[in-house]
């Protein structure tokens, strides 16, 4: 390697407190500022920026013959800057270079740059993933990874400070039927066989319950092959992963709530909410904010008024489900409602229907008419049921029972945007509770699970054997932020006797039970402890404290929406050799009209 001058300061460190002194900095040359005479010029690194004055010919001549995004190396005295920038804490000085010796290119950027670093994020995605390693020369970017690294470091911190114990487990293992497809990968020295990448560490951390271990966690990685979201990146993903030993549902709450608390409370100035967390069950989510991830900061809530017009309701509410919005403050004009009309019937919504109270206390506006030859027990009961006050407005939402919950919940998202009553400062957590045991399929009308088949069902065997499945609630739970899920967990279902019968009522005999899940079913059957656990998502967690709409944006390397990774290339194809060691024949896809 060439030797080089080392830094004696990065280019966020300089201040007035070192002018007169002289330094060294490492880093890119950002940009230059030519003004003939002189040029203003400035370096950059991880830490910051620090601008930089060549005012000789000789000097010139030197900056003006390396490209901008080189790496250099430049000496100076350090003087106070002429015109501060109070924005910079490098904005109070400025670096003077002597002679052309003391600007030295490094790594010289021989290519046209397919983009501006400083304005990388501007680009197409898939041109910034295929030079991703430029992207992420930009600061903002860096802030992402550098704030994923803090918050992975405070989770450690807080679980090892409650005597979790962090152990690694396998990353290839035996494909299972966990609900996503898996990523296989082929044995060499067992033809025909393959191994899987873990979807989550789920029966791993299970059998460190029943192996002793009394408190586990990693940051797991877990891989599925599923499309992209917004808030999922496909391919690969990392979660914090916990199990408890002889706990049930309140024990993961009390462990995980301070932990979440404290890395938000230590990466962001927003208000948090305090442990313990609000718990509401699925029913009441659904039934309040159509939505089993509510976002709290909204404080709209959604009520179901259909009783009300039992004995009378305008002909468009007739065999419908009716759910009532109050909000006690509005557009006030028609614009806001007519708008709301539009975006609900673009997502399936007949139509959103609206009145509201005048100074007085009367129904005007909207479907006031219509509302007005209903008898009298109607417009009353809306006032009473919604607690409406002279000025008031409200939107109902009148759909089939199959849609209703949807729709409701989008018509009060929308209406808290809209409105401007969502406090972006705010992170409110919640726990969803009390989720059903099973649910039925819509197209076979069998039963199945609802969430976890490993969950414990609430009442144990004996819910099993004299409830009606659909009635039957499970320990689950997941925490939710901001209207964004960030885990599910569950109290498992450790008793053999209770998980056989539980695969029986979706479906599933002994023997498949004991093929398909084989280290489960034998490790409990020689003395398991109740157990419980939960894996909150990393990537979400620093999506949500960087204010980024897009999981990829906090993750170093993402796949794309493809799941493609432009830079590396992958996927990619192999040789004819790997895939003989491996014993594997391609079967090429079938021509179009083949």
């Amino acid at each position: 390697m060439a030797s080089f001058t080392k830094r004696t300061h990065t280019c966020g460190e300089l201040t007035a407190k070192q002018a007169g002194q002289t330094a060294t900095l490492n880093g890119w040359l950002d940009n230059i500022r030519d003004l003939g005479a002189m040029a203003f010029f400035v370096i950059r690194d991880f830490y910051g920026v620090t601008q930089a004055v060549a005012r000789t010919p000789e000097l010139l001549e030197k900056l003006r013959s390396i490209p901008i995004e080189s790496t250099v190396c430049v000496t100076g005295a350090v003087v106070p800057r002429e015109s501060p920038n109070p924005r910079l804490p490098t904005g109070a000085i400025e670096l003077i270079p002597a002679q052309p010796e003391d600007i030295e290119p490094l790594g010289l950027c021989v290519e046209p740059l397919p983009f501006a670093v400083s304005t990388s994020r501007d680009n197409r995605e898939d041109l910034r993933l295929k030079y991703r390693f430029l992207d992420l020369r930009n600061p903002v970017n860096q802030q992402r990874i550098a704030l994923r690294s803090r918050v992975i470091d405070s989770i450690r911190r807080h679980m090892r400070a409650q005597g979790f114990l962090e152990i690694q487990t396998p990353i290839l293992t035996s494909s299972s039927p966990e609900g996503a497809r898996d990523y296989i990968v082929p044995s060499r020295v067992h033809p025909g066989k393959f191994y899987a990448l873990p979807q989550a560490p789920q029966q791993y951390k299970q059998l460190l319950m029943t192996s002793g271990f009394d408190k586990y966690f990693q940051i797991a990685p877990c891989f599925r092959d599923e499309d992209a979201r917004s808030d999922r990146s496909p391919g690969e993903f990392y979660q914090l992963d916990m199990e408890m030993a002889f706990a049930d549902q309140e024990d993961v709450f009390a462990a995980i709530e301070p932990v979440l608390y404290e890395v938000f409370r230590e990466n962001t100035d927003a208000d948090v909410t305090l442990p313990p967390f609000p718990r509401i069950p699925y029913s009441k989510a659904l039934a309040r904010y159509g939505s089993d991830k509510p976002d709290l900061r909204n404080p709209l809530v959604i009520e179901d008024v259909t009783a009300l017009f039992a004995d009378g309701a305008p002909p468009f509410f007739e065999g419908k489900q009716i759910r009532a919005i109050a909000v006690d403050r509005f557009a006030k004009t028609r614009r806001f409602f007519d708008a709301l009309g539009v975006y609900m019937k673009e997502q399936g919504a007949s139509n959103a229907y609206w009145f509201r109270l005048d100074d007085a206390g009367a129904v005007t506006g909207g479907i006031a008419n219509a509302l007005m030859a209903c008898p009298a027990s109607v417009r009353a009961g809306l006032v009473s049921m919604l607690g409406l006050q002279p000025g008031a407005a409200v939107v109902l939402i009148a759909e089939p029972k199959e849609s209703i919950v949807r729709l409701a919940g989008l018509a009060r998202a929308r209406m808290g945007a809209e409105l401007g009553l969502i406090n972006e400062n705010q992170f409110k957590f919640c726990w969803i509770v009390d989720f059903p045991m099973y649910e039925r399929d819509e197209e076979t009308g069998s039963i199945m699970f609802g969430h976890n088949p490993f969950s414990m069902p609430q009442g144990g065997l004996d819910a099993l054997n004299t409830m009606e499945p659909l009635d039957i609630l499970a320990y689950q739970y997941d925490i939710v932020c901001n209207g964004i899920e960030l885990s599910s967990g569950a109290v498992r279902n450790y008793d053999p006797s209770t998980m056989i019968r539980a695969f029986e009522i979706a479906g599933f005999d002994q023997d498949v039970v004991a093929s398909q899940f084989p280290a489960l079913y034998n490790a409990f059957r020689f003395g398991a402890p109740p157990h419980a656990g939960i894996a909150p998502g990393v990537d979400r967690i620093v999506m949500l404290l960087a204010g980024e709409p897009n999981i990829r944006e906090v993750i170093a390397f993402p796949m794309n929406k493809s799941a493609q990774e432009p830079m590396m290339g992958s996927p990619s194809r192999v040789t004819e050799k790997q895939l003989r060691e491996v014993h594997i024949k391609l079967r090429e896809p079938s021509p179009p009209g083949g």
